[in-house]
């Protein structure tokens, strides 16, 4: 008897050193928590930070947007799950830290957007500025060499750079037909008209793509020949940066390579711009958002087209807009705004006249409105924003040919209210 209790306790002792041995080791199993999330830190795809016991993963740039209430489908942080351990020590993340904005985490419901500090690569352009498209081509819009642009916009795209046999790259020439009609134009001629233009404050970048264009960025050689071919057009003719206005597709993977490339080369100065069609920003997970997206932290500003769309959902998701009004342009802009672009990188573009699109004219009264709605929340249609954005960049036009045409309009009331803004 006393044989047999001798036994059972050794039994119970070593029954109890296994479960002490099992619990220790899946403890030490567990997943360990990533360094605290610190929003002075600046986050890019791929970070890992920790909260409130839990992991989250970066999906594109951010800073001092918390994981805890900025994680979520269409939202810039992944919940990863639960960790253990409580989090380690907050230290900087693997991606290279970039000189990033200063922003105040939104209140439910928000109130005001996130203010924030263009960080460095804007190009020295105003707060809120206008954009137009100088037409390296014949239509009939009238033509006018590039130091005719009025002094109304701060920075012209030049369209477009053209496609060449050597995938990826680019190139830029005088179209002929445009230099016959303004009695004649030559590359030196407009090399000597950027430097006007600069004289005068203003920026000019090289736009690529466009309707017809067929510029395409999907390998890794594609990306090279992209990059190198811009920075020898911004070498020969002085443009300040590259506008993508892709309309017919990109890789975002590719294509962020190029300009991450063509950024390293031309230093912090370089503008880059980009023009999606409305339904290229509806989704951040589509192609050209997710562009916007994974180079913010050198990213200039994305002037949307708001026209040629018909009715689309806007950020509030459960009305379609028409194009043509107010609300579509507000309603549409937010949805950028809420979903990981800093408003200093959202911009309104619209046609100058009726002429310059198939549809979505709007007449530049109209452009204000929406601007102070999404800057205040005043002149708003029905349709109000869920904060506002004081930073709103401005606005952008197809064309300043097609101003020209009309009469100035469109920059001489949209630029003047620019400076209303706060």
């Amino acid at each position: 008897m006393q044989r047999s209790r001798s036994v059972i306790l050794a039994t119970i002792a070593a029954l109890a050193a296994a479960a002490t041995t099992y619990l220790a080791g899946s403890a030490s199993a567990a997943t360990a928590c990533a360094p605290a999330w610190n929003p002075a830190t600046v986050y890019v795809n791929g970070d890992s930070a920790s909260a409130a016991g839990h992991n989250y993963t970066a999906k594109w740039w951010t800073q001092n947007e918390s994981p805890q209430t900025h994680s979520g489908q269409w939202d810039v942080w992944a919940d990863k799950g639960a960790c253990d351990g409580g989090p380690a020590p907050s230290t900087p993340p693997t991606g290279t830290p970039t000189t990033g904005p200063t922003t105040t985490p939104p209140t439910t419901p928000p109130t005001t957007g996130p203010s924030t500090t263009p960080p460095t690569g804007t190009g020295a352009l105003p707060a809120h500025f206008l954009t137009g498209y100088w037409q390296n081509f014949d239509n009939p819009a009238n033509e006018i060499k590039l130091a005719a642009v009025p002094s109304t916009y701060d920075l012209v795209a030049v369209a477009f750079a053209d496609a060449t046999s050597t995938p990826g790259a680019v190139s830029f020439s005088i179209d002929p037909g445009l230099s016959a009609s303004v009695g004649g134009y030559t590359n030196e001629q407009f090399k000597a008209d950027v430097a006007t233009l600069h004289s005068r404050g203003k920026k000019v970048v090289i736009s690529v793509g466009g309707e017809k264009g067929s510029v395409s960025v999907n390998d890794a050689a594609a990306a090279t020949n992209f990059a190198n071919s811009v920075y020898g057009l911004i070498q020969t003719y002085g443009f300040d940066g590259v506008d993508i206005d892709l309309e017919n597709g990109l890789n975002p993977t590719h294509m962020a390579s190029a300009l991450r490339s063509l950024r390293a080369r031309v230093g912090a100065g370089l503008i880059i711009t980009m023009a999606p069609q409305t339904i290229d920003m509806q989704n951040p997970q589509s192609s050209y958002f997710k562009l916007a997206l994974d180079i913010k932290d050198i990213l200039t500003v994305v002037h949307t087209q708001y026209y040629n769309s018909g009715a689309m959902l806007g950020c509030d998701n459960n009305a379609a807009y028409s194009q043509g009004t107010v609300n579509f342009l507000v309603a549409l802009a937010c949805i950028p705004l809420q979903h990981g672009l800093r408003p200093d990188q959202v911009a309104l573009g619209l046609p100058a006249t009726t002429s310059a699109a198939g549809g979505g004219y709007v007449s530049p009264s109209v452009v204000n409105q929406a601007l102070d709605c999404l800057a205040r929340g005043t002149n708003c249609g029905t349709f109000r924003p869920p904060a506002t954005y004081p930073g709103i960049r401005g606005a952008m036009t197809w064309s300043v040919n097609w101003d020209v045409t009309a009469g100035g309009g469109f920059a001489n009331t949209v630029k003047p209210h620019l400076s209303t803004l706060p």
